[in-house]
């Protein structure tokens, strides 16, 4: 079986630095803010009245912690990688439990119409919580992943290659987008599947969810191809120590330049406040996207660090 490649030339880690990290053999890689608290992202409950139905204009964004979004429009209401379970692994791991909890319950959810997978780590694919939205429910996944999931329970799987796009429901289309990551759920499967981001189109707007990746040549051919877009959904976490993490995650200030070239209009910060992934402080992604949205003379309210829970509304640009 074929395993999946980054095409850009990048630093890669081996087994030995994860485990050196993960055993504190050497000196850590202190924060570039050392004043950063280390505390969750805020918290508001979604009501289910709320989300009941999409809008009757643009769209809904709302974030669920962590990757995890609900976005509505169109007449639909789509899951971009929802995890609503306690940990962020296959077995309760204390240090990858969850530091603030979902906005709400999956019963409160309306209807779902599909759910986009961008790729099949733990913090993004969840079964738990596939199972219980109902494995019937329609899938849109990277590349390379539906035979597995198929053997899971799950009967109504669509892959999608980058660059290639698909209906997801009516009116409202869903394209692959490039990114630069890796996946494995076992220390046996890495790279079976593929990765990627999402851009979905419908109700005269334009969404792109940018997946797991790390800074690469995608952002601008993004941009090129599907810009502007209205409303970016763009990590800023899980990045520190770099010399591991680089190569699948942005910093905060890598996460500003894919904003600027993929032509965002507006963005949310997501991949932060959720799960304690690595070993930068928790808030100290939201400080430095600040600093660094300051440093370009962007407007903070831009590109924001919200509170799960939050929703955003996306309407179509007057040109």
């Amino acid at each position: 079986m074929s395993r999946f490649t980054n095409p850009w030339p990048h630093d890669a880690h081996r087994v030995a630095d994860i485990l050196r990290w993960k055993l504190a053999i050497g000196a850590p890689e202190p924060p570039l803010i050392e004043s950063a608290p280390d505390t969750p992202a805020d918290w508001l409950a979604l009501a289910a009245w709320d989300i009941a139905a999409p809008p009757e204009a643009g769209w809904r964004v709302v974030w669920l912690g962590h990757a995890s979004f609900l976005v509505q429009g169109a007449g639909a209401s789509i899951l971009i990688d929802p995890v609503f379970s306690d940990h962020c692994a296959p077995f309760p791991v204390p240090s990858l439990r969850r530091k603030v909890r979902p906005p709400c319950s999956i019963g409160d959810l309306p209807r779902i119409d599909a759910v986009l997978l961008t790729h099949s780590h733990y913090d993004h694919l969840d079964l738990k919580t596939l199972r219980a939205i109902g494995s019937a429910t329609p899938v849109i996944i990277a590349e390379g992943h539906s035979a597995w999931l198929g053997k899971k329970g799950f009967s109504n799987v669509r892959e999608l290659p980058w660059q290639k796009s698909l209906e997801a429901a009516p009116g409202v289309t869903v394209t692959a987008t490039p990114a630069q990551h890796f996946t494995a759920r076992t220390p046996f499967d890495g790279n079976r599947g593929h990765w990627c981001g999402f851009l979905i189109g419908g109700a005269g707007c334009a969404l792109w969810h940018a997946g797991d990746s790390g800074w690469c040549g995608a952002f601008r051919e993004i941009g090129g191809r599907h810009g502007p877009i209205d409303f970016g959904m763009i990590p800023i976490g899980a990045y520190n120590p770099r010399r591991i993490m680089k190569a699948m995650h942005m910093s905060p200030e890598e996460a500003v330049r894919a904003f600027e070239e993929t032509s965002c209009r507006r963005a949310v910060a997501m991949h932060w406040g959720t799960f304690a992934l690595t070993d930068e402080p928790m808030r100290e992604p939201v400080l430095r996207l600040a600093r660094e949205l300051k440093r370009k003379n962007l407007a903070p309210d831009r590109f924001v660090a919200g509170r799960v829970g939050e929703i955003w509304q996306v309407m179509p640009s007057v040109t």
